[in-house]
């Protein structure tokens, strides 16, 4: 099988793992910055190219980083118009990058979710504040990623100043209630066609709230109750992600969706659970590719 893998940079962990599984089970890979990819637009034979030559695959792998949404799901795009059968449909990876737009449809579901709040007017600071439930509260920017844009408020006046800032700078932003039992953990669950493959526990580390590994958080095993499981899968379910990353928080009221990533890394999952996350990917694709097989599955 003929495998593409559209990513930035082929050193990558993620990418060069990917590319080792899809070669050690004897597939054809190449890995394709999708930013220098450019499109023939044409009902006949559309076409997907880089320099001088035009790129035909059965199968890939989007790894679209967060400031090349736009560009890279439109490459996506194009290959499912040419039939290529995509790990993660363009729509879906659209609206997994939509915060708002992704917990409105996990709510759609009766997902659990934090409390959250969302307004354009700076008169609506106090109704936001108290739709979350007052302070301590969390301030994301919709744009942010990897723990940028989110700021914890614990006092109402922090809260206040917080989110009139970032109105003032025209910024779009969710305000979220804080889950404290969650003690600065959470739950990563890797799913893989529509099934948690691998899980890991983030925790932050002292004197911070956010447990994102590339802000000093660490990762180790973790077993997922049967409720944890049912969620995440069908959080990518609810998305049409048939792989991703499902961010969980473990709360009083069972466990609560605060994120679901469209190209979730591989080697903190990989380091913490032991499983071969990257081969697993790859046969899922041996299992389900078939040429034209991209019709989204997406309500709403």
């Amino acid at each position: 099988m003929r495998i593409g893998i559209l990513s930035r940079k082929s050193t990558l962990y993620s990418t060069r793992r990917i590319k080792e599984a899809a070669e050690q089970r004897g597939h054809d890979v190449q890995v394709v910055d999708y930013s220098r990819c450019y499109m023939n637009i044409t009902s006949k034979r559309p076409e997907v190219l880089v320099g001088d030559h035009s790129l035909r695959f059965d199968a890939i792998v989007p790894r679209i980083g967060a400031s090349m949404t736009f560009y890279g799901t439109a490459v996506v795009r194009q290959f499912e118009m040419m039939g290529t059968f995509t790990v993660n449909e363009s729509q879906a990876i659209s609206r997994a990058r939509d915060k708002l737009r992704s917990l409105q449809l996990l709510a759609r579901e009766g997902i659990g979710l934090p409390v959250t709040g969302f307004a354009r007017s700076p008169k609506d600071i106090q109704g936001i504040i108290r739709i979350v439930g007052g302070a301590p509260l969390i301030v994301k920017l919709l744009e942010g990623t990897q723990g940028v844009g989110v700021v914890l408020a614990e006092t109402q006046k922090a809260a206040e100043s917080v989110i009139a800032a970032f109105k003032q700078l025209d910024a779009n932003i969710l305000v979220q209630e804080f889950i404290k039992e969650a003690g600065g953990a959470d739950i990563r669950a890797f799913v893989i066609g529509g099934r948690v493959f691998a899980a890991m526990k983030r925790q932050a580390p002292e004197g911070e709230f956010r447990s994102n590994l590339h802000r000093g958080g660490t990762a180790t095993s973790v077993t997922l109750t049967p409720e944890e499981r049912k969620t995440a899968e069908r959080a990518a379910k609810a998305l049409g992600l048939r792989v991703a990353g499902v961010d969980l928080l473990r709360s009083k009221r069972g466990p609560l969706v605060i994120e679901v990533n469209s190209s979730p890394g591989l080697q903190g999952i990989e380091s913490a659970s032991g499983k071969d996350v990257a081969a697993a990917v790859i046969q899922y694709i041996e299992k389900n590719a078939s040429h034209g097989k991209t019709k989204t599955r997406i309500k709403g």
